[in-house]
């Protein structure tokens, strides 16, 4: 069995032509070798039947900088938005289309923007991004794109990365229209500079109430949501993925968090509930009370515990649910973004769901799709079943950098984008072609 190889001359060109300069961005180029799908493929060694394929890998000053958001437009465009940096004012949103010859042709809608990150169609049909400190609109097919951004909800906490770890906003539209919109904790662990709690006056940590929380924004209709919000669900460290099932059920990833120990603790799927408290700062995995809070404080038998246990440090981006024509064996699976920089970085895994699109799980045991070695779980810990599309994303030198999986798109062929920030790049899995 082979891999069946088309000319593909001049879409390697390109490929090889757009890498990026300097021994930094050498060991974050990808080489192509073959075809996958009509673009250059790369070395990763993926799952049977899928192939990644290298759409486009930044140099110089076109295109993003930190490519993160993808949304698909008619006729084969995309919005990217594009985090530029961890300084405010340095992000933007580009709109990606392609030549004749597939070479990547990049126009800058906005610029001057604070960690853009999220982009999605609205329930009007609108264009909504998600800067640091607001959510905003803008029209891409305007002859000034720039000109129609236009603020939907503002004053969100100014979330500078030195001042709050976790600075960027997030949003789903919840069943309602409602905006369900991510503020991140401002630490690691509500502890002060000598590692005690930082509590108020009924000894909880002092950030809950307006931080580490998913807030909801009443729809009011034509492209306007309430500026004052409720608390939907809290104590969530960093809900930057969310996604809706179409029965109802929210889930979040919860990014946990950062112990010393590469082995602990472990990453969640959460499914939220309107008023649900899901355990930061005081507990992690299923129980287990954090370092700087006593058990009566953590009170671990009271939060919402996670539907399933990611391996540690596993960093979860993004979530969506497939539902395209290419890959059949995948619909209603839950595609999930492994950006974390630990032996679980760089994956892409297809979990199994349910009819409310909850992750099916097995209990205990060993992780079923672990990478680079299994690890025994905590006793009676759920595990996500399902199958990871790209095993081989590590770093190989001269060929492949390790993946950092950011977000999830499925293209009208079904085909799944993915934008990989550190090497600035956007990559797309599609099925390989496999010959006698």
């Amino acid at each position: 069995m082979r891999r069946h190889i088309r000319p593909l001359l001049p879409l390697l060109a390109l490929a090889l032509l757009s890498l990026p300069s300097g021994a930094k961005a050498a060991s974050r180029a990808y080489a192509v070798d073959g075809d996958c799908g009509g673009r250059p493929a790369t070395t990763v060694r993926m799952a049977p039947g899928y192939c990644l394929g290298l759409v486009w890998q930044g140099v110089g000053n076109d295109g993003p900088r930190m490519p993160r958001g993808l949304l698909p437009l008619s006729g084969g465009d995309w919005l990217v938005t594009d985090l530029g940096g961890w300084e405010a004012g340095r992000g933007a949103v580009w709109r990606l289309s392609f030549g004749a010859d597939g070479a990547a042709r990049w126009r800058r809608l906005a610029q001057g923007l604070s960690m853009p990150h999220t982009v999605a169609r609205g329930p009007d049909g609108r264009i909504y991004v998600s800067e640091m400190n607001r959510i905003l609109t803008l029209d891409p097919d305007a002859a000034d794109p720039a000109a129609t951004v236009r603020t939907v909800i503002g004053d969100l906490p100014d979330n500078r990365l030195h001042d709050n770890r976790h600075p960027l906003s997030s949003f789903v539209f919840d069943a309602d229209g409602a905006l369900l919109v991510n503020v991140g904790a401002p630490s690691d662990r509500c502890l002060d500079a000598r590692g005690r709690p930082r509590t108020d006056a009924s000894r909880q940590c002092a950030d809950s109430a307006r931080t580490a929380q998913v807030r909801r924004h009443a729809y009011l209709g034509d492209g306007r949501w309430a500026q004052d919000s409720t608390v939907f669900a809290s104590g969530l460290r960093n809900s930057i993925a969310l996604v809706r099932h179409r029965s109802g059920t929210i889930l979040q990833g919860e990014n946990s968090v950062d112990l010393t120990t590469p082995d602990h603790p472990y990453d969640e799927i959460n499914v939220l509930r309107q008023g649900g408290h899901y355990g930061w700062p005081y507990c992690v995995d299923l129980a287990t009370p954090l370092p700087g809070w006593s058990a009566g404080q953590a009170r671990c038998d009271r939060r919402d515990r996670p539907v399933a246990l990611l391996p540690p440090h596993a960093a979860p981006l993004d979530l969506i649910y497939y539902e395209g024509a290419m890959f059949p064996e995948l619909r209603g699976r839950l595609l999930m973004s492994w950006h974390g920089y630990r032996r679980a970085a760089g994956r892409i895994v297809a979990a199994e769901t349910d009819a409310q699109g909850r992750p099916l799980t097995d209990i205990g045991g060993r992780y079923a799709i672990y990478p680079r070695g299994a690890l025994p779980y905590p006793a009676g810990a759920p595990s996500v079943r399902g199958k990871v599309l790209t095993p081989g994303w590590d770093t190989v030198a001269g060929r492949q950098p390790r993946g950092s999986p950011v977000v999830l798109a499925v293209a009208a062929d079904g085909s799944i984008w993915v934008t990989d920030d550190r090497s600035r790049a956007i990559l797309r899995i599609a099925r390989s072609e496999i010959a006698d």
